[in-house]
């Protein structure tokens, strides 16, 4: 049963026995104290806790987590996996022990043919805690499980708490039986790796006055509503039920396992060490995958260290596998075609989160180039009896090469030396505090001292008059270069300018800033951006063109009339977008995030599934009919309360003044809160076109969007585009789509037609091989030199059928082709050859270390390819001195 389907058939049961399918957090954590959710329970904390009341009674979810706790331990046992699903059923003082053992029992062993996953239930045991009478009990008359199978035992395995005073409670646990190949009789008090926890029950029942430890704690009575917390891991369950050894080689993981092997000629199941690395791949590259989908991106702190951590062991794992050159574009792809049937939108989004991962790759490699020789160096040279590198190569390491401190002290586990730590982290700190009394010095590069402009605010904020007019008579108050406030400054120079009162527009709420001029007595200054370093304090981005500006001098400042009516397009036109969206997909489509410039708006918003193309098409339309409608956009200050009880939206998360300003469009079509600049009349925003839209994290969409003229001349470019297509295919514009559907399923039917012809070409030509083959001793040594071929299917085709003409004789078979400029190698052979004690695995080994790669495989077949194509002949000497 695919992981996938086990999924759907949890989520399925539940909603049919009355839940709420809750669709999964993303696997940022929302508490800014914890980097990764690494429970399924987390987002429903709040309910469990009693903190929020639940909207709905029970409730299901699939949580995606990540841990990292044990990111070395990944790979070298089978149990520990950096991503991971937990399947979880919730009541929020609903029902409680005997619906959630009942519940439990019917899906796991209902049949498959019902819904439910199969297990047998004489496999299944159970454990409770010691003092938790009645879940025994329940255990015994709500399913067929007898009492020896029923284990109990005390705090550390059967009670749940969250480590605070507050609500805990017993927990039972569910076990499968592997069978005595796995271990000892005995029950999971005997022995956990034969018998297998699937499932966790836990009963939130008691009130805990305190918590001293996972095992000492005091209850101090019950909880008014008492709730259920289960979570069965979906990986572990998967792994049972397909049948296979561990979670490394479930559908979900194991893909990527079996391309690592491919690359690197390693076969998986030979070699532990070799094991271990391909395991560390396949995790770390479906983690990677998933947390870059979830909006993170590599970076050297928090959330982005971990991301680039992982990727930076995957790609080393490769390398300690013998392949040096670049793995995620082989490997991430494999990754997202196991999981999209989980996660549709890692394939929508591909396209991002590929092109992140693969620029973290190639910085990577550039650093492993010169980082591993410097390591390898300092090393070799130590002096005999010293197992110790110094904190300075470490750090070294870290500051001229990249290398984190967990990749370096991973380097020397495996040449067996330790790391000064403490020297390291030492230096650290020091140039730590260096860069703190550099940026000091610097006073203000980029705004990193802010005391010039604290100064200026202190004086009164400036008055902002943008809404009602673009040009305005204004006082330069004050003028700042590089942190430094100046008293004048001349043609050429650029330099933040400060004034009395601004009508220019600093970007803000997603809305970039005006630009314009502005001019006085004998000077003029470009304004190329308006932001604010300092919240109330807009400071213009200015470009002497002429003259020498001074504090106090008098100006006039204009903004560009018509990026600022275009940038008010864009901004009114995500109102439309954003109500249209509400409108057709529902109200729990809300804004998570905008751009508006000159022409083009985006738009991020939480929905959990991709819009049909029909529903994208109804979006558009109901944006454009508001435009046609030609609603009045009106603006009003109102209390914060105020304005949220009339219906005006606000975001998530934002916070807000007690005095806001409301933009209404159209009376109840558009109401939110927004300090931006719009234009009078929504037919004033001309039309709007949508570019694309995508997943661009767990639960968050992007929709683009051309507005106005921009918008007419993207439609514009596309009818010409349809127009020559049209031409160049001879058929009418609205039957392009279909004949080029027509034109692709031909091109594939003739790759595949070519692709067997060739096959066909060279079966046919094999023969020749037989020709030249020479006696090695009594083995005969048959070599076939294929030059370039597609893939090492094709190598395999030939050797195999070569191997099969001489299958009376003592023979050994030599594929080697170049595919995508590596040499690739496979080498067959007979019974007769095998008799003799000659191996293709090994055979293998030896041409590929010729070749710089590896290979491996079973003593009748083996595969390998390395990185040097001059050195095939090589490759075929070494084989041949072996069979001599």
């Amino acid at each position: 049963m695919k992981t996938a389907e086990i999924k759907q058939r949890w989520l399925d049961y539940f909603e049919a026995n009355g839940h709420a399918v809750v669709p999964s957090a993303s696997v940022i954590s929302s508490d800014p104290s914890i980097l990764f959710n690494i429970a399924g329970m987390v987002q429903f904390i709040p309910y469990l806790t009693g903190r929020e009341p639940a909207p709905f009674p029970r409730a299901t979810s699939v949580q995606k987590c990540v841990r990292t706790g044990d990111i070395e331990e990944v790979g070298k046992t089978t149990r520990h996996g950096t991503f991971f699903q937990m399947n979880g059923n919730f009541s929020f003082g609903d029902y409680f022990k005997r619906e959630a053992i009942r519940l439990a029992w019917g899906l796991l062993t209902n049949p498959v043919a019902d819904g439910g996953l199969g297990f047998d239930p004489d496999l299944l045991w159970a454990t409770v805690h010691e003092d938790d009478l009645e879940t025994i009990d329940l255990w015994l008359t709500e399913t067929s499980i007898p009492r020896e199978r029923i284990q109990t035992r005390w705090h550390e395995d059967n009670f749940w708490h969250t480590g605070q005073p507050g609500p805990g409670g017993y927990c039972s646990e569910i076990y499968y039986d592997r069978g005595p190949d796995y271990g000892v009789e005995g029950g999971p008090v005997a022995d956990e790796d034969r018998y297998i926890e699937i499932w966790n029950l836990v009963f939130m029942e008691f009130e805990l006055s305190a918590v001293r430890s996972k095992v000492d704690f005091d209850i101090a009575g019950e909880l008014p509503a008492k709730n259920i917390d289960t979570g069965m891991g979906l990986e572990r369950v998967a792994f049972l039920l397909q049948g296979v050894e561990n979670m490394y080689e479930i559908d979900e993981v194991f893909p990527v396992i079996e391309a690592a092997s491919r690359l690197s000629g390693h076969a998986y199941g030979a070699n532990h060490d070799e094991d271990v690395q391909m395991r560390v791949v396949a995790d770390h590259v479906r983690s990677a995958l998933i947390i870059i989908g979830d909006g993170v991106r590599p970076g050297n702190e928090g959330r982005g260290y971990i991301l680039r951590r992982l990727l930076r062991r995957a790609v080393r794992a490769m390398r300690l596998l013998g392949v040096t050159t670049e793995v995620l574009p082989e490997l991430l792809p494999v990754s997202m075609e196991a999981m999209k049937s989980s996660y549709p939108e890692l394939e929508t989004d591909f396209d991002r989160i590929s092109r992140i991962a693969y620029a973290e790759e190639k910085a990577f490699l550039r650093t492993l180039e010169s980082g591993t020789q410097l390591f390898e160096n300092a090393a070799a040279s130590l002096p005999k009896g010293e197992r110790t590198l110094s904190g300075d190569i470490a750090f070294a390491l870290h500051d001229t090469h990249g290398f984190p401190i967990d990749l370096t002290l991973e380097m020397a586990a495996e040449h067996g030396v330790s790391v000064d730590e403490e020297g390291f982290r030492s230096l650290m700190a020091e140039q730590r505090r260096r860069a703190k009394a550099d940026a000091k010095a610097k006073k203000g590069g980029d705004h990193t001292d802010l005391s010039a402009y604290s100064a200026l605010l202190e004086e009164g904020a400036p008055t902002f008059v943008g809404y009602d007019q673009l040009d305005a008579d204004s006082r330069v108050r004050g003028i700042v270069v590089d942190g430094e406030a100046r008293e004048v400054i001349g043609t050429g120079e650029t330099a933040d300018l400060i004034l009395d009162l601004t009508p220019f527009y600093a970007e803000s709420g997603g809305q970039r800033a005006d630009i314009g001029l502005i001019k006085g007595d004998g000077f003029s200054a470009r304004v190329l951006d308006v932001q604010n370093p300092i919240k109330g304090l807009p400071v213009h981005r200015v470009e002497v063109l002429a003259g020498e500006i001074r504090v106090g001098s008098d100006v006039l400042a204009t903004v560009d009339h018509d990026h600022r009516f275009q940038g008010s397009q864009a901004h009114t036109a995500t109102h439309l977008v954003h109500a249209a969206l509400r409108e057709i997909l529902g109200s729990h489509a809300v804004q998570a995030g905008s751009l508006n410039q000159p022409g083009y708006m985006r738009f991020d918003y939480s929905f959990p599934e991709a819009p049909s193309p029909q529903m994208r098409a109804e979006i558009e339309d109901v944006a454009n009919l508001a435009v046609r409608s030609n609603y009045e956009v009106g603006t009003e200050y109102l209390p914060f309360d105020v304005a949220r009880k009339s219906g005006a939206m606000a975001l998530f998360g934002e916070k807000y003044p007690n005095v806001v300003r409301v933009v209404d469009i159209g009376g109840p079509f558009s109401r939110e809160l927004c300090g931006g600049t719009h234009v009078a009349a929504s037919s004033e925003v001309g039309p709007i076109s949508v570019l694309s839209e995508a997943s661009v994290g767990s639960g968050v969409r992007r929709i683009e969007a051309a507005v106005g003229m921009d918008a007419f001349r993207s439609l514009a470019a596309e009818r010409t585009i349809v127009s020559s297509l049209s031409e160049m295919l001879k058929v009418p514009g609205p039957d392009v789509r279909d004949r080029v559907s027509d034109l692709m399923t031909r091109l594939k039917d003739a790759e595949k037609e070519i692709a067997r012809l060739r096959s066909a070409q060279l079966l046919a030509e094999a023969g020749r091989f037989l020709d030249s083959a020479q006696r090695v001793g009594s083995t005969l040594f048959v070599v076939a030199e294929l030059g370039e071929v597609s893939d090492a299917g094709d190598i395999r085709t030939i050797v195999t059928d070569l191997r099969s003409r001489v299958s009376d004789q003592s023979a050994v078979v030599l594929g080697v082709g170049v595919s995508n400029g590596k040499p690739v190698v496979v080498i067959a052979t007979t019974p007769g050859a095998r008799e003799a004690g000659i191996q293709a695995g090994k055979l293998v080994g030896l041409a590929c270390r010729e070749l710089g790669g590896g290979g491996g495989g079973k003593p009748d077949l083996a595969q390998g390819g390395g990185s040097d194509v001059d050195s095939v002949p090589a490759a075929i000497g070494a084989v041949k001195a072996a069979l001599q």
